[in-house]
């Protein structure tokens, strides 16, 4: 076993890696860049290394560095992680021949399956299901407007060196392909200066099943079930379980025996995963390999009890596998959320920032019977930089059935509390609340498919209303008790965006009945944890815990409860009467303003005053975590003033440009 490990990575993976090495008893080495030096990893390291800009291209993904960095430290064995280096056969081979260990499988296997056309050859002759289509390189449009029709519409286009949702283009008839291969050769160029392509039939309402293997260096390998990662924006995973929902026991041995059979074809020795397209009718074929830790491995690790990178680290140190497939069993059910540094009622658009709060849920056992892990590479007052992934953290659940993960899922989302930056918690909470994905009837279109519009939320349900009422006038009733004593009243009429009701609080203290008049219904609040200031409210409502996230407003306050948010009034019965009779709001002086969206770089500006513009129009590029955003008119109108220049640096909602 190694004595120092460098880890070649940072965040979240990094500290996950820290933790493994900690109850091994092996010595740690993390390499920072400018952008991680007041990182959580590089607090918990042994170690540390700084290796140069806060760019990538300048710090981790130059090999010559991280070899330096064992070197000056003694570190004998290297964990890339993922993204980065990771799966990088040339990276592998450098680390032999300088006699340091890659904790990752052999440059061959890396080779073999990080190639699309050479993968999909070796699953064939490996016997692993395969999507029909054409696997080879194409050479122009022509030939791909020739392959897609001999497939049949509708087709993918892929670049064989893709990834992270680059490169690829579903076309449903001709003129998509003639428009969409060129498209995807010029990103694949410019994105992994590969521009070969692929085409394959397109499965409609696919899922997205993987394969989790783990092999040792005496030809031993083993699956660890599968995990459904459907749930996807734009080609990239947002929420992942283990196992599936759609498999039965003869369809996982099937998926699991092919994803062995691959693996042994290229001599794969360490973590990796088999990935598969299923249909709904439980036909699967291959997708590809990625031959290194995936980023939703807490849910393998939840539902089986097995840690992969310890198992990673003794594969690369040549020990055998402990177990073999008949010692594996599924045990319960596992959910992960991918906690994004986003704004989801803004398109998704990425939202970089300082957390000024950072409050996950308690991690362990959440006292219901399910068990909460929150994988994190931050803390409270880190910020969430342009330069890498906008991850903030990965939420994972695990209940006994998919029903308790889920629900597990949903209370622990409640209880996570972020401040200073959007954040995704209100989408994945309404995901959660969905029938349909209670349902377990998934599909990777779920997305566009249940919000086509995008997110705006969720209209709260009768019940929300209820807990709405009842925590704003607990929380009146708790900031008048501190304030104003003799204030303090027991009915109030309390408003829900248009609705108006009449409620009535008794007893008091950490327990209030709420009754509300005209309807007749009462409910009780218990166990209250609030105090002026805090951002959540805790209670119990009828006896069933909950959390909101609060804050104050004019006259009450602002409650979220998972996707639903609302400005509730509490107001004294003649303060009702008044609001009655004020005006309804039009639309103020922001109405002809442009505002940027997000925090980023102005790429370019195409509209000048005294232009007339349409809705719709682009008017404006921002870059942000390597993503350019087009910006449009929200309405018709002419340019009266453009505010910044090309190459200057916009914060959330800086004026773009105005409109006379």
């Amino acid at each position: 076993m190694f004595d120092k490990l460098l880890i070649a990575n940072r965040g979240e993976i990094a500290v996950r890696i820290i933790k493994t090495c900690r109850r091994l008893g092996i010595a740690t080495v993390v390499v920072y860049s400018e952008a991680d030096a007041d990182s959580m990893a590089v607090e918990m390291a042994d170690e540390t290394v700084f290796i140069g800009p806060a760019p990538a291209s300048e710090s981790y993904l130059i090999a010559d560095k991280i070899v330096d960095a064992c070197r000056q430290t003694g570190a004998t064995a290297v964990h890339p992680g993922f993204g980065f280096l990771s799966e990088n056969a040339g990276f592998a081979r450098r680390l032999a021949d300088e006699g340091l260990v890659f904790v990752g499988p052999n440059a061959v296997a890396i080779e073999a399956m990080g190639d699309k056309i050479e993968s999909k050859k070796f699953a064939a002759k490996a016997g692993v299901s395969t999507v029909p289509g054409h696997v080879g390189e194409i050479g122009d449009t022509a030939e791909a407007v020739k392959v897609a029709e001999a497939v049949g519409y509708p087709v993918m286009i892929k670049a064989s060196a893709g990834g992270g949702g680059k490169g690829i283009r579903v076309a449903w008839n001709r003129r998509d392909v003639e428009e969409g291969f060129p498209a995807v050769r010029a990103e694949a160029k410019a994105s992994f200066g590969d521009d070969r392509i692929f085409i394959e039939k397109f499965i409609e309402s696919p899922r997205h099943i993987e394969i989790q293997v783990l092999g040792d260096k005496h030809g031993n390998v083993v699956h660890l079930f599968e995990r459904e990662c459907s749930i996807q924006r734009r080609n990239q995973k947002v929420i992942e379980e283990a196992p599936s929902p759609l498999l039965d026991a003869a369809t996982r041995k099937a998926m699991g025996d092919q994803a062995v059979a691959l693996a042994k074809a290229v001599g794969y020795d360490s973590a990796g995963t088999v990935e598969f397209v299923a249909g709904q009718d439980k036909s699967f074929f291959f997708l590809e390999m990625n031959t290194r830790l995936q980023v939703e491995h807490p849910v393998t690790e939840l539902i089986t009890g097995i840690d992969l990178v310890e198992q990673m680290i003794r594969s690369a140190a040549g020990l055998p596998l402990e177990f073999s497939q008949d010692d594996l069993k599924i045990d319960g059910w596992a959910m992960e959320s991918r906690i994004y540094a986003e704004d989801p009622y803004r398109g998704f658009l990425p939202s970089i920032g300082r957390l000024v709060r950072y409050s996950p849920p308690p991690e362990g056992d959440d006292g219901l019977g399910a068990v909460v892990r929150n994988d994190a590479g931050v803390r409270e007052g880190d910020e969430i930089s342009m330069f890498y992934d906008p991850m903030i953290s990965k939420l994972s659940t695990w209940g006994r059935s998919r029903a308790e993960a889920v629900q597990a899922m949903g209370r622990a989302l409640e209880e996570f509390h972020i401040e200073g930056l959007g954040q995704n918690i209100p989408f994945l909470a309404a995901v959660m609340d969905q029938p349909r994905f209670q349902s377990g009837k998934l599909s990777t279109n779920y997305i566009k498919d249940e919000f086509p519009e995008g997110f705006h939320g969720l209209p709260p349900s009768d019940a929300q209303r209820d807990l709405f009422a009842a925590t704003a006038c607990a929380m009146h009733r708790i900031q008048t008790e501190r304030a104003c004593p003799e204030q303090v009243r027991d009915e109030w009429t309390v408003i829900l965006g248009q609705e108006h009701r009449h409620v009535r609080l008794s007893n008091g203290g950490d327990a209030f009945q709420v009754t509300m008049v005209e309807e007749g219904r009462a409910c009780v609040l218990t166990d209250i944890v609030w105090r002026p200031g805090l951002p959540t409210f805790s209670a119990k409502l009828d006896g069933a815990a909950f959390t909101c996230q609060v804050r104050p407003a004019a006259e009450g306050f602002t409650i979220r409860h998972r996707a639903a948010t609302l400005k509730v009034l509490v107001l004294s019965a003649r303060s009702a009467e008044l609001h009655a009779k004020l005006p309804p709001k039009t639309a103020g002086a922001s109405a002809k303003l442009v505002l940027s969206p997000m925090p980023g770089l102005v790429v370019s500006l195409d509209a000048a005053p005294g232009q007339e513009v349409k809705a719709g129009e682009p008017v404006a590029v921002i870059e942000a975590m390597k993503m350019q955003n087009i910006i449009r008119a929200e309405r018709d109108g002419v340019i009266k003033s453009v505010g910044p220049k090309p190459g200057d640096s916009v914060a959330a909602d800086d004026v773009l440009m105005e409109f006379v």
